[in-house]
């Protein structure tokens, strides 16, 4: 009597897919830790990032009429003619106006003198917002007398205090008080260039308004109904374009504040980045080796009368539940680590940071965890259609072939689109997105096609009389069903990135690393007039300073390239319609900036050591009446005009129009202590135009230094005196903090990186558990197995450490020289260093793992595995 066929149950209700997804989920939580910790601090990064960026802008937003201090803003840098005056004093409904200027100021009670930014004020700025002074009263002094309002940090610096006084070129001012805070100033700027505020109708009287000066003329206005502004300005434009003049208004103060920041969010933004493709990795390799440790149990499903699709949308519920746990957990951490970016930017914000839940960052940031946890796993996850009832037999001594699964082949373009898209929004850029995207995909091919050509070596060419321990680590590499490729991929990129972010933040702090050697410049003297050049020259001998460095400087402006104005150049390259996107708009803005914006040029009959020949011919002499004149740019600056050599620009010096004619661009060391100039003219051209000359000099101690500068200020008033050592103690707070924002987000794609590393290798512990149970029942004491495994994890370790080392070289070099344009020098300790670590932590993981199965008796783990 046959028995009756059983009676399968090939549609299960939804519910019952859920419990299973969660019962089974029980006992596999520690593993599924390791996938949910890859994505929870690459979801953390990316919402910290996102949250910050989303409050700067709230910010910025907010307090842009603060940050501007006026509806309107009118400024240049030349004086005004008279019929343009009268214009600008007919607009607006309050105005006033400021002239400001470098110069040096000096502490009479303290006896001391600094550069100073002094800003020569009339009227009632600003508008919005307030000159923010110690005490509060102070700033009402300014317009009462001969007072002045002075930085609180160079206050600081020399011990002065109100009442006390300052000489400013031919006058005293008496110290008002503390400046605290002025429109559009931050702890850098003030750092580098602090404020002196003083009354606009003393400052003829001091004698500092004179050529040379380089003055900034602005002038401020409120209106009663600012919807008037954008008709005005379209009235004056063809007005201000002919003076040289530019404008700022609240809403180009808002985009030009957002701009100078995106950069700085896009650095963030791209460290992120790197986070989640870390976590993405994880995500991949922790899914591969928890699925490929299912499949007996989905093949003993499959028995019972599950069908392949449901055995697959258990796993798929139950990962996506699980990768939606860790980006939660990753987005409150982000929310939570979003509130230390302040205090690490804090120098660096226009704004007033206020500091909110950004719920938008958390929704991208818990949707992009969500999509990456789904996404990676989809790969490893659509095997389990391909799982037969007959594995539950055939598995444990050979695996399956298949075929090219078409589904597998759409998740990876999904895959590698999702990347490319999430690349282009950080980079803001196609190309950049497409080339990072290839590369990431170059980086992986080439980790596979190591890992099969080396696994076939070790296997081709080990010996077979090795001891007994090292044949059975290697033979451990590629036995089957082992995950090795795996291993060494992941292990592989993380170090590749790893290393690769350490380099570039290397790279990022070197290009502007600073540093002032004995025998370099320590000051510069400039604003010297040709009258006064001798009589600088005679006091820096009294003092038995060297003169280092002497050139004349000549002030001019762009009038004409290759025949066409800056207005010519905007309607010309909107006709020619091969330009690339963006060009247009980035000769829009040379052409309102670059063409208005005054050129400090100045000539030379030979290069100095800071300067290279890249393309054309060097002229160092010529005669007067020889045109045109063949003279040389820096190739950054040839680069941002759009001209090469044989181009021909017209210049107005002062008045007088020069031809000339891009002879040779040079290459500039713009780090070394020594005046550079974009433009250099050859001897015999601009003697005789107006002119005021730069020295350069040394000075032994602080002592002289302070003596030297007190005799300059008081014979020569109107020159400024630059302490270079003093620049670099501020270029090293600045950088000391600079280091500090770029390890700060760097180190959320190394912990990434680590864990991931580590995941990885703990991920493949399941796997050895039977082969090391066989080792101990045949006889296979402790010592020999934790050998047998230590020399497996080692050449695993070394493969994939040294191939990630070298790529991440190979990427940092080409990151150095073709986008960052310096040089790539790494020391050789770190890259060992690196190395050794990556392949120590493999090893130490993997032994770890290992030593918890060899304290439980064969027989348990042989039922466990059962």
């Amino acid at each position: 009597m046959s028995e009756p066929k059983p009676v399968f149950n090939t549609q299960v209700p939804v519910s019952w897919l859920f419990r299973m997804a969660w019962r089974d989920s029980r006992k596999n939580r520690s593993r599924l830790f390791l996938f949910t910790s890859s994505i929870i601090l690459g979801i953390a990064a990316l919402v910290a990032v996102y949250s910050f960026s989303d409050n700067l802008q709230r910010d910025i937003d907010d307090q842009a009429k603060v940050l501007t201090g006026a509806d309107l803003i009118i400024d240049g840098r030349k004086a005004i003619s008279e019929p343009v005056i009268n214009m600008l004093n007919t607009l607006g409904d309050q105005r006033a106006k400021e002239q400001s200027f470098a110069s040096m100021i000096y502490f009479i009670r303290g006896q001391g003198s600094r550069l100073v930014q002094i800003k020569a004020l009339e009227g009632k700025y600003p508008f919005y917002g307030e000159i923010e002074t110690t005490p509060a009263a102070a700033v009402k002094q300014l317009a009462q007398g001969r007072n002045a309002l002075v930085d609180k940090t160079v206050m600081l610096q020399f011990n002065a205090k109100p009442g006390d006084s300052i000489q400013l070129g031919k006058l005293n001012f008496a110290i008002a008080g503390y400046l605290d805070q002025a429109p559009g100033q931050n702890g850098i700027i003030a750092t580098f260039s602090p404020v002196v505020y003083i009354n606009l109708k003393y400052l003829p009287e001091t004698g500092l308004a004179q050529f040379g000066s380089r003055i900034h003329y602005s002038y401020y206005y409120k209106f009663n109904q600012a919807s008037t502004i954008p008709a005005l300005l379209k009235k004056i434009q063809p007005v201000l374009e002919k003076e040289g003049l530019d404008h700022e208004t609240v809403a180009s103060k808002k985009q030009n504040t957002a701009r100078s920041f995106r950069d700085l969010s896009r650095f963030l933004s791209l460290a992120g980045f790197v986070a989640l493709l870390l976590g993405c990795i994880g995500v991949g390799s922790a899914i591969h080796v928890y699925i490929h440790e299912k499949l007996a149990a989905i093949a003993t499903l499959r028995c019972m009368g599950l069908s392949a699709w449901d055995a697959f949308f258990i796993y798929l519920i139950q990962l996506t539940f699980i990768g939606l746990a860790g980006a939660i957990t990753g987005a409150a951490l982000g929310t939570v680590l979003q509130f230390l970016l302040p205090y690490a930017l804090k120098d660096f914000l226009p704004v007033d940071f206020s500091m909110q839940i950004s719920w938008t960052a958390i929704f991208q940031g818990v949707i992009t965890g969500v999509v990456i946890a789904v996404l990676f796993a989809l790969p490893s996850l659509l095997s389990v259609r391909k799982v037969s009832p007959l594995n539950a037999i055939r598995l444990s001594f050979e695996q399956a072939k298949t075929k090219t699964d078409p589904a597998k082949i759409i998740v990876y373009l999904l895959i590698f689109l999702f990347i490319l898209g999430f690349a282009y929004l950080q980079m803001s850029s196609w190309l950049q997105a497409v080339i990072f995207s290839m590369g990431l995909l170059t980086t992986i091919l080439i980790f596979y096609g190591l890992s099969f050509l080396l696994l076939k070596l070790v296997r081709k060419a080990l010996p077979t009389g090795i001891a007994y321990v090292w044949r059975q680590g290697f033979s451990n590499l590629y036995r089957p069903g082992n995950l090795t490729l795996m291993l060494i991929v992941a292990i592989g990129l993380s170090t590749t990135l790893i290393a690769t972010l350490y380099f570039v933040q290397g790279i990022l702090l070197n290009k502007v690393t600073l540093s002032s050697g004995k025998t370099q410049a320590n000051m510069v003297l400039f604003d010297i007039q040709s009258d006064q050049a001798k009589g600088v020259n005679t006091l820096a001998k009294q003092y038995h300073l060297p003169l280092m460095n002497q050139v004349p400087v000549v002030t001019m402006r762009l009038e004409e390239i290759n025949g066409k104005t800056a207005a010519q150049l905007v309607v010309a390259d909107s006709l020619n319609k091969t330009k690339v996107a963006g060009q247009e708009n980035e000769r829009r803005e040379s052409s309102s900036s670059i063409f208005k914006r005054e050129i400090q040029a100045t000539y030379q009959s030979k290069l100095t050591d800071a300067e290279e020949i890249t393309s054309g011919k060097w002229t160092g002499r010529v005669s007067p009446e020889k045109e045109p004149v063949y003279i040389s740019l820096d190739e950054r600056y040839a680069e941002r005009l759009g001209v090469n050599v044989g181009d021909s620009i017209l210049f107005n010096v002062q008045g007088m129009m020069l031809k000339t004619v891009i002879g040779s661009l040079r290459k500039i060391d713009w780090v070394r202590m020594q005046t550079n100039f974009r433009i250099v003219f050859p001897a015999g051209v601009l003697e005789e135009a107006p002119q005021f000359h730069v020295l350069m000099t040394r000075v032994p101690d602080e002592n002289i230094s302070a003596e030297f500068q007190r005799a300059v200020l008081k014979k020569f008033p109107n020159v400024s005196v630059v302490d270079l050592d003093l620049v670099l103690k501020v270029l090293d707070t600045l950088l000391g903090k600079i280091s500090s924002v770029i390890r700060f987000m760097a180190s959320f794609s190394i912990i990434t990186g680590w864990i991931v590393l580590i995941s990885a290798v703990r991920s493949s512990k399941n796997q050895r558990l039977r082969e090391i149970v066989l080792l101990r029942t045949i006889g296979a004491r402790e010592k020999q197995i934790l050998a047998i495994t230590a020399i497996e994890y080692l050449f695993l370790g070394l493969m994939a450490a040294a191939a990630g080392m070298v790529i991440a070289l190979a990427g940092s070099w080409a990151l150095a020289v073709y986008s960052f344009e310096t040089s790539f020098s790494p020391q050789l300790l770190p890259v060992l260093l690196l190395f050794t670590l990556v392949t120590l932590i493999v090893v130490i993981t993997g032994m770890l793992s290992s030593r918890g199965v060899l304290r439980s008796p064969p027989l348990e783990v042989l039922r466990k595995d059962s």
